[in-house]
């Protein structure tokens, strides 16, 4: 227990170092980052849901990821976002036209849409930046003091069907929290949008909380207990990017809402976020 305590905790280090280290960076190496989160979220779903034994499926289903991989790399997010649209609708013809399964359309978007969330929020300047560093914040806070919270007060489950452990005074421990982390980095990098900071690090946190209970839908749906083995002592990648897969979607949601109002491009997302 103790030594895989300590692979735990190890792993989890080397991951943090490198998600921030190329979060400082921005650019390519982020892009990077992003690509390969979507690309190992992937090879997950289509294990986890069996499409990986559907060979048209697969085929189809790695070709674009890799497509959406290459243009999220290049940087042209709103190519990426185009051909995310594209790969899912070819993904749901497979299922009239193949027979294939209805997870699989599923699993294109959630992958995909991943990376191009990531990387159009980070984009290449410092407001992105800092929008990513708000999203990391509020979503870390909310894991961390929802789990000790829960824990520590217990009380009604959340979802009992879906995932026992969790308790409504973890999810509202971890809201609180994430609103206390959002305003406090707000304060810091923009002193007086503490108010909308506090709004919008709320709304992300009740969709970090949906994601978490999202994965575990469908891990329990297909019975497995981690996504994959890929992070020693962790489990697989969507078990550890479950909750902010949702919170960057709805980020990227909110950032492209105020980027169509004010006529910004989609590489201007993390500045949107930010401005908001």
């Amino acid at each position: 227990m103790q030594r895989e305590l300590k692979l735990r905790i190890a792993s989890g280090l080397v991951l943090a170092v490198i998600v921030l280290a190329a979060t400082w960076y921005g650019g390519l190496a982020f892009r990077v980052l992003a690509a390969v989160i979507g690309l190992l979220i992937y090879y997950e779903w289509s294990k986890i849901t069996g499409v990986a034994r559907d060979w048209v499926a697969n085929v189809v289903g790695w070709i674009g990821e890799a497509a959406i991989a290459f243009l999220v790399l290049v940087g042209n997010f709103e190519f990426a976002a185009g051909m995310l649209a594209g790969v899912t609708a070819v993904g749901i013809a497979l299922i009239i036209l193949h027979g294939t399964s209805r997870w699989f359309p599923a699993g294109l978007f959630y992958a995909g849409a991943t990376s191009v969330a990531l990387a159009a929020i980070r984009g290449d300047d410092r407001p992105g930046l800092y929008a990513m560093l708000f999203v990391f914040a509020v979503v870390w806070a909310t894991d961390i003091l929802a789990y000790f919270v829960g824990r520590a007060l217990r009380g009604p489950k959340l979802a009992p069907s879906i995932s026992p452990g969790k308790t409504w005074s973890g999810a509202i421990g971890g809201a609180v929290s994430a609103v206390v982390a959002g305003v406090a980095l707000m304060h810091f990098f923009l002193p007086g949008a503490e108010a909308i900071a506090a709004v919008v690090a709320l709304v992300l946190s009740v969709c970090s909380q949906s994601g978490d209970l999202f994965e575990s839908f469908i891990k329990r749906k297909f019975g497995v207990k981690d996504s994959s083995h890929l992070i020693p002592g962790h489990g697989g990648v969507m078990d550890r990017v479950d909750g902010l897969i949702f919170a960057c979607f709805s980020a990227l949601l909110l950032a492209g809402l105020f980027s169509l109002i004010k006529g910004a491009g989609m590489t201007s997302l993390g500045a949107a976020l930010f401005a908001l």
